[in-house]
């Protein structure tokens, strides 16, 4: 692979100062090394993701503790408790469903009053 010294680097600035312009080349080296920033960040994080640490071993407990068993003590953490879901409480933006009432049927009077 060949290397790049000056000389190229330099013919690689004058063309992209040709092809990009002078006004916006400070804005796309900006936008190159927020690049090339951003990429090693991953890549360290996958690294560090991916390395498998072994547990630190906790001291040696002394005292009066030390001579119970570890099944007979309690816990020192309780468990979180579940999320209750939101529950829906009316506000003053509720309105109410409209009411429909059935048509309610003729008297005798009127179904006798009727045109034939």
């Amino acid at each position: 692979m060949p290397n790049i010294g000056p000389v190229e680097l330099i013919i690689i600035l004058v063309i992209a100062l040709i092809v990009i312009g002078p006004g916006r080349l400070p804005d796309v080296g900006a936008a190159l090394g927020k690049s090339i920033r951003e990429f090693r960040k991953a890549s360290t994080e996958v690294t560090d993701a991916t390395r498998v640490d072994s547990p630190a071993t906790p001291p040696a407990a002394t005292g009066p503790a030390a001579a119970v068993p570890s099944s007979t003590v309690p816990p020192s953490a309780a468990p979180a408790p579940t999320p209750q879901p939101p529950s829906a409480s009316p506000t003053s933006m509720t309105v109410p469903a409209p009411v429909v009432t059935p048509p309610t049927p003729p008297s005798d009077d009127e179904a006798t009053n009727l045109p034939a």
